[in-house]
This record gives C-alpha cells, structure tokens and sequence, in this order.
C-alpha cells in the first residue's frame, strides 16, 4: 500500500518529523520507506492521495475504564473515593446482565473509532460472562489492545465483591480462552486497586502473571485518602507501590500503573528500574481534585510515562483533548514550579503516540518497522480561510478537533470502518 499526504509523528520526545506530500510504503501492515518521489518500480502501484489532509500516528489508551464511558461527566464535584461508591460502582454493577454490557461495550468500541484510539487497555468489570462477550466484541472491532476483568474482593458494595477463589477460577478462564480464539487481543490482570483487593487475591493474580507471563494494570497513589488507606491495611509494607510488588504485581516491563501523583523518590527510583508505564491522566486529576503529577520531573528522572484517558474519571475519552489537556495542567503547574518547564506539543504527542504505544510493540511512529496505526485528518472545514502548515493543523486539531475532522483511521495497516452500526 502506498500513501500520499502531509505525515507528522515523533520519533522522540525531542524530535518532531514533518514530511510533506511524501509517499509512505507500507507492506505487510508495517512502515517500509518514505519517498520524495515514487521508485520506477512502484510508478504503476495504485497510490492513495489524502491531499493536504495530515496524517499522525493513531492514538494509544493505555488506561480507560470501558464500562464507565456512559457515566462520562457525572459527577464530579466529588472526590475520587466517594465519587467511586456513589457513581462507578452503581453503573459498573449493571453489567451482570450480558445484553446490558453488550450494547454499552459496542457504544464504547464506537466511540473509541471514532476519536482515533486504535489500540488501549481496559478495565471491564468483575463480571466473566460480560467481559468476554467485551473481549469478542472487541475482537470484531479492528480495533487491539488488551482487556482484563477486573478483580475486587474486599471493601466494596456487597454486590461487587467477589469470592476469592471463584476471582482467580474466573480469570484464569478468561486468559485461557483469550489465548486459543483471540489475535487482536490479549489479557491483562487488572486488580481494581489495593483497597478492593485481599492479599489472598494479590498473591493469586501475581501466580497468574508468572505462569501465564501476563501483563499488569492498576492504580497506583492518585489520591491522598486512598495512599492513608493502604497504609492503614499493610502498615508493614514501606509504600503503595511496595504493596504491588509484594504480591508479584509490578511485573517488569509489564506493568500499568494510573495515575502515580503522590509518589516518593524511593518509589519513583523502583518503578524505574522495574521499567513501569505511569499513565498520566491530567483531565482526570483536575476533574476529581486528585492533583497534579510532576510530568517534567519524572520524564527528566528517566519514569516511563505516557498520556492516558481514566475515563469515566475523565469527561471524555477524545485522546486529541488528553494531549491538550496534559499540556494545560503542565503550564499552570509550571506557574507555581517555574523550574518544571511545561510541556511542548510535539512532546505530548509523543507521550499519547509512540511511547504508550511501546507497550503494544513497535507501534505508534511512522519508523521503519512499526505497525501502520495511523489518523487521516482535515481541519480545513473548522476554517479553510487561511493557509495552515501541517503543524498549524495538527495544533488546531489537538485543542479544537474532533471526530468529524477524521477522514480515515488505519490500525496494523488495514483501513478500520465503522465497529457496529
């Protein structure tokens, strides 16, 4: 496949790539070469011409709460904990009946086609029945990523608490079957967080990740009461992320970890070396009143950190407003810490492109080798007064941008269409 347009990606946080009415060659769903000019031996190759659209690498969500997407926007002039129990776990109590789950799983698939997410981790609920009726669904979509059931045993409405044991029979069903009929996703173990979760259930899903070699997702320190919550219930263990590790769940290289503002250095120094994705989820924060984490300082401690939805703890999962959202929350944090300098576009770019997308593999830049996820973008109805650059375009796109300026979306190379009608 070859493709003709405006291409913007970045191959690192420092460095911004703009190719103008260039030729991408794409084969066997990977980056092969941009050309100036075609070769003689591809002159007579069907070209796909998107003018003066631009074309950015797909988004990445790399922490999204799938059932919660219907709850978007509601109610957040509480806190997190008791926004959880008066919000989230009501709605997320739901998806016991399949048909229910089914019709919000596909609004959630829709949605994300719609803004541009070609791949993510989600959390689903504790239900086995609908989070695999979540994972077929999702299969269908064109769509990858990884999905996990979310397990919870402790501290929670009686109709969300799991049995031990039956958490751990559910989920390793789940990761035995995803493995023999799905390609386009895989598990992830998704203890809710420490509070929701008995030592029995950790040190049972920890077991899981060895033998399974599984990847990791939770949360981890987004909140001031649920940091002197876990204290209260492993005063033994130094910190909240020491209680992960405890248990074998700050798998290396392996792990999600959301949110991670309120972190000590001796934690920052350990999640490190355990090379953990820290998912930023700057609309989250400010819309529950977390707080701010210190992106510029942890990017320049060498953390591993990336831009991330949090919906519903977001108003919305349109990554474009995540990027700009990440960016804002940086410029005021820097005007109370002038010595944290506030983020560029091009670096958040990189943050919700080709850096969450490490954690699927080489995804999420236009480098040879990597898979062609990709967004096909015209801001030109938004004003189409003035002549824009490529990156004037991408700005405007960024912070006033929507689904109807996407005119394709690509994932694995393939041309994704509409999910579910």
């Amino acid at each position: 496949m070859i493709i003709k347009g405006n291409f913007l990606y970045t191959p690192s946080i420092d460095e911004m790539v703009v190719k103008e009415q260039a030729y991408l060659l794409i084969e066997n769903g990977k980056v092969k070469a941009f050309y100036d000019t075609l070769p003689e031996e591809y002159r007579q190759e069907k070209v796909i011409d998107y003018g003066e659209a631009i074309i950015i690498p797909a988004f990445n969500d790399v922490h999204i709460h799938a059932p919660q997407l219907i709850n978007r926007g509601v109610g957040f002039d509480k806190e997190l904990l008791p926004w959880l129990e008066t919000y989230t776990f009501p709605v997320e109590a739901k998806y016991k009946d399949v048909a229910f789950a089914e019709k919000a799983y596909k609004l959630f698939l829709n949605r994300l086609w719609a803004v541009g997410t070609m791949r993510f981790s989600a959390f689903a609920t504790l239900h086995k029945d609908a989070t695999w009726r979540f994972m077929e669904l999702a299969e269908q979509s064109g769509l990858s990523g990884y999905i996990g059931k979310v397990n919870m045993d402790r501290n929670l409405p009686d109709i969300l608490i799991e049995d031990t044991e039956q958490s751990l029979a559910d989920t390793e069903e789940l990761i035995i079957r995803s493995r023999e009929e799905l390609k386009e996703f895989s598990y992830i173990l998704t203890p809710r967080f420490v509070p929701a979760t008995t030592e029995k259930l950790m040190q049972g899903l920890g077991d899981l990740g060895e033998k399974y070699n599984l990847p990791v997702q939770s949360h981890l320190s987004e909140n001031r009461s649920e940091i002197a919550w876990v204290k209260e219930l492993h005063p033994s263990i130094e910190d909240y992320t020491r209680v992960y590790e405890a248990y074998g769940l700050m798998r290396s290289n392996r792990t999600i970890m959301a949110h991670a503002i309120w972190l000590s250095d001796k934690e920052k120094d350990f999640l490190k070396e355990k090379g953990v994705m820290l998912a930023h989820c700057a609309q989250s924060n400010a819309d529950l009143s977390s707080g701010v984490m210190p992106l510029r300082k942890n990017l320049e401690r060498g953390l591993r950190c990336c831009i991330a939805s949090d919906i519903a703890g977001s108003h919305t999962p349109d990554m474009n407003r995540h990027v700009a959202a990440s960016i804002e929350l940086s410029k005021v944090n820097w005007l109370s810490h002038p010595e944290e300098k506030a983020l560029q576009l091009p670096e958040a770019l990189y943050l919700a492109t080709k850096q969450s997308g490490s954690f699927f593999g080489k995804v999420g830049s236009f480098e040879e080798g990597y898979d062609f996820d990709a967004l096909v973008i015209e801001t030109d109805e938004m004003d189409g007064l003035l002549p824009r650059t490529p990156f004037e375009k991408l700005e405007q796109y960024i912070y006033d941008g929507n689904d109807r300026n996407i005119l394709a979306r690509y994932c694995k190379g393939k041309f994704v269409a509409k999910p579910f009608a």
